[in-house]
């Protein structure tokens, strides 16, 4: 079991369930959608965030997405890491049909992946505090991410191959990559995926 001081967000109980067999952490469920209406839990998930930092996991889905990039509008950037699980084809155990996007949700990853996730993220590994070169639009202009009639594509394309979700948009794709690779790295893997 692996300790952590950042209090971990998810959308639901059965993620919260699954994530107390791999973590020692404070993990905090939105309730899905419930989180936009209950400003107790806001508060609760900010007062936290200024405590010690944020863990957002959520769902790879649309839902899961909305839900990350509402708490990256009310809580500073500074305070959160970004933890992506890969999108899975499947359903969980539990359930007795897929998601309609029909992909796994937190509750329903292996242990593995989202431990590999959390290390992507750098929640596993010593971080130092120098900041090296960001990502910026314009680095996703120059490799056709962004601005070509092909670019959302491309950037599905580029998203699946990096095991994050193809449904990012673009500022929530800078956010996973700045935060997960180094600008060498990310400019290499985009090359090697013949995006440019």
């Amino acid at each position: 079991m692996i300790k952590l001081e950042k209090a971990i967000i998810v959308e639901g109980k059965y993620d919260k369930i699954r994530l107390e067999n791999i973590v020692d952490a404070p993990i905090i469920v939105t309730n899905g959608f419930s989180v936009f209406k209950d400003k107790e839990k806001l508060e609760l998930i900010k007062r936290l965030a200024q405590k010690s930092g944020i863990i957002i996991l959520t769902d790879s889905d649309s839902a899961g997405m909305m839900i990350r990039s509402y708490l990256k509008g009310c809580i500073p950037s500074e305070l959160i890491t970004h933890v992506y699980i890969p999108e899975i084809l499947g359903k969980e155990k539990r359930k007795v049909k897929a998601s309609s996007a029909g992909l796994l949700g937190v509750e329903g990853v292996d242990d593995n992946l989202i431990l590999k996730a959390f290390s992507r993220a750098g929640v596993l590994c010593q971080k130092t505090d120098k900041k090296g070169q960001q990502v910026t639009h314009t680095d996703l202009f120059e490799l056709g991410l962004s601005g070509s009639d092909n670019s959302k594509a491309l950037r599905q394309s580029l998203l699946i191959k990096l095991s994050l979700p193809s449904k990012m948009s673009t500022n929530s794709m800078l956010t996973a990559i700045n935060a997960l690779y180094d600008y060498d790295e990310f400019i290499s893997l985009a090359k090697e995926a013949e995006v440019n």
